[in-house]
């Protein structure tokens, strides 16, 4: 395997990361500028005010993301896979 192999495939993994932790990432940073404006507002200061909906959130966005978390998964391992003959020599 040559090093520009290498190179691709922790590329392809590196867009496959992003792309899968960018819902949760996106969201996470979305809902807590919006908390903290809240406890900003309010001059609320309780930590499980943040945690809590964010936690919650989370549970959410996997659990309804979850067949297009695996469908990219699976295609991804799929492509390695069928790939597989072309990174062994």
């Amino acid at each position: 395997m040559t090093p520009d192999m290498v190179s691709e495939l922790l590329r392809q993994l590196m867009k496959e990361a992003l792309i899968l932790a960018a819902p949760l990432l996106v969201a996470t940073i979305v809902l807590s500028f919006v908390l903290s404006l809240f406890q900003t507002l309010t001059s609320l200061q309780e930590q499980s005010l943040t945690s809590v909906p964010r936690l919650g959130a989370i549970a959410m966005i996997l659990l309804v993301g979850m067949p297009w978390f695996l469908g990219r998964l699976a295609a991804y391992t799929r492509l390695l896979l069928v790939d597989f003959h072309r990174y062994l020599g």
